[in-house]
Order: C-alpha cells, then structure tokens, then sequence
C-alpha cells in the first residue's frame, strides 16, 4: 500500500498552553472537505482539551471521531492505549481522511513516531507531519530556563556539567522533530521577541524549519496538511535527548486534581492561581469552574501566572456543577498540601 493510500496522521506537538486546542479546533470548523478524525492525549485525568473539541464536532467531524487518551503518555501505552485507539478510527464506516493527534504538552514527540513503525498501523497510516507550537512570548522570554544568566555563568565556569532542564530539553525534542514550527502567541511577543524567538528555535533545530505566526488558532489547513512527510520513516533525522528507549518524557512532571466548591468571586480564584503559579513554579493550570449563579461553567487555562477564562457552555441538566482543576509542575516543584492551601479558600 502507497503512502497515498494510507490515512494520512498529522501530529500536532507543542508545550503546554502554546495552543494545540485551538489550532485544532480551527481545523475542525474549517475541515476542506475532509473527514477529520482527533486523539487527544492529556496529562492528567480532567479531560478539558478533548470536551473543548467535542463542542466543536460537526458533519465532517462527528463526536465519534473525537477519542480521549488521559492520564498518561500516549507513546508509553502504545499497545494498551494507542494502537486500539488507531484501530478503533481505521474501523468507523466512513473512514476518518485525516487523523489528527494532539499530544500531551509535556510529550516528548519522536516516541510517538516510533509508535508507527508498528505493524498493525504502519500499514494504514503514514505520520503526514508534525506540527509544533511554540509559544513565541515564552520562548523570547527564555522561560525554558530558569534563570538563562545563571546558567551561561555556569556553564562558562564548568563545560563538563550539564546545564539543561527538562523543560529545555523537551522544546528541544518538539523542534527538533517538526516538519513545520507555528509561533503562537505573537501579538504577546512583540516585534522584538518575535524576532528572538524566531532565532532562539532555529538555533534548536536540527534543519532548516519554516515558522509561520499564528492568531488564536488561525491557520489555513493548506499550510500544515498535506505534508506527505512520511515522519516514521525519517526517524534518524529527528533526533531526541531521550532517544533511549527507557527515557520517559512524564517522569520529570507531575499532576495533582483540585475539587473547589461553587465560586462566588472567580476574580479572586484568578489572583490565588496567578500568585500559586509564582510562588510555587506552577507550569500549567486548567479545568472548569461552577460560579455562583451562573448557568454556564467557567473555562480556566493558565500558563504559569497568566491566567484565562471564558464561560464555554452551559452545565448540563445531567452532570453536576463541579469545579475541578488540573494542577501541572516539575516533579520537585509539586507541593499538594500548599495548593490546594493556596487554592481552597
């Protein structure tokens, strides 16, 4: 079978909260005709990414088509989890044209890859691209390092050690893996970091990358679909920190749930995330909030200490009005006791 043949898979990297949902989700109202497929794969076991998209299904892209991988890493599952999953889209009449996977925002990419080479489904895909996201405030502002200064003054003092966190080795992996780079975030940025970011990821990857700038999600399918890259047979162009195979992106990062009662005053849970996040080196916050006297559930996404919120749908007659949050940090960082301190007020 042609790799024309195949169902073509698009994946979709990028770190936490650069903005796979929404690009995503731009692909979705904007289908070209096709009949998309999703995966969605998420740290942590509060499913907001894949309830985001979901509210989007339509004609070209049914609820049926849209499959959940929660609470852990998709390339680590990869015979329990993944490989049904594929099967699962590869068995629906009609079949899917295009799959897309959004990974993980702490997903290394290059395992995923190797996830194809599997007999069962690298007969009836083909890997059509990988897209990543980058953050272009984030990465102009070196948030991949704690303290970038710091680590140059080290660095010049002992080359032997080795400088780098896991954060900066996992855009690294995300970069060094892509066929195409999209720079969310801009209108953020700036001209001048822009231009910093843009220099910043073409001294991380590995051959020359075309970047575009993105707006909420804004992208014409024609630029990242239709690659034809073939990605699982160029696996030695794509080279990973964890090329081992006993290197497992998730083990650096940890997840923790916080329930919350109904919200009287969201503004005041907004200033305990935003200072949580600082105080304690949060990386990513999100999940749903129920306010009081409100009937549509609120939406909360923040990226360390920036914080957004939306009232995405009304509650369901059926579900309860809860509010839940997913709480992600390094593994050193997670302190429970102090979050759901700094939280539950």
């Amino acid at each position: 079978m042609s790799n024309l043949e195949k169902v073509p898979v698009t994946v979709i990297t990028g770190f936490l909260g650069s903005g796979k949902t929404t690009v995503i989700r731009h692909l979705l109202e904007n289908p070209q005709g096709k009949r998309l497929a999703v995966i969605v794969n998420e740290f942590g076991d509060v499913g907001v990414d894949g309830e985001i998209l979901k509210d989007c299904a339509s004609e070209n892209c049914p609820v049926d088509n849209i499959l959940e991988l929660a609470n852990g890493c998709i390339c680590c599952t990869v015979a329990d989890d993944f490989i049904p999953t594929i099967e699962a889209l590869m068995a629906l009449e009609p079949r899917p044209d295009h799959i897309l996977i959004e990974t993980s925002g702490l997903a290394l990419p290059k395992p995923l890859l190797k996830a194809f080479e599997w007999p069962a489904i690298r007969s009836r895909t083909t890997v059509d691209g990988v897209i990543a996201l980058a953050d272009a405030e984030a990465v102009s502002a070196g948030r991949f390092a704690p303290d970038v200064a710091k680590v140059e003054a080290q660095r010049a003092a002992d080359d032997s050690l080795d400088h780098e966190t896991p954060l900066s080795e996992l855009f690294e992996d995300q970069i060094a893996c892509a066929d195409i780079v999209l720079m969310t975030k801009a209108d953020l940025a700036g001209a001048s970091g822009i231009e910093r970011a843009r220099k910043m990821i073409s001294d991380v990857a590995v051959r020359p990358l075309p970047m575009v700038e993105v707006a909420e999600g804004d992208i014409d399918p024609r630029v990242i679909l239709g690659l034809n890259s073939a990605a699982e047979d160029d696996l030695d162009a794509r080279p990973s920190h964890h090329d081992s195979p006993h290197d497992h992106d998730h083990e650096d990062f940890e997840s923790i749930i916080v329930d919350l009662p109904e919200q009287a005053d969201p503004d005041a849970l907004v200033a305990r995330i935003e200072a949580m996040a600082k105080d304690q080196n949060i990386l990513r916050v999100k999940g749903y909030i129920a306010v009081t006297g409100k009937p549509m559930r609120m939406l909360v996404q923040a990226v360390g200490a920036r914080v957004r919120t939306q009232y995405d749908r009304p509650w369901r007659p059926d579900e309860a009005r809860e509010s839940r949050l997913v709480v992600i940090a390094e593994h050193d960082d997670i302190n429970t006791a102090a979050i759901n301190s700094a939280l539950v007020q």
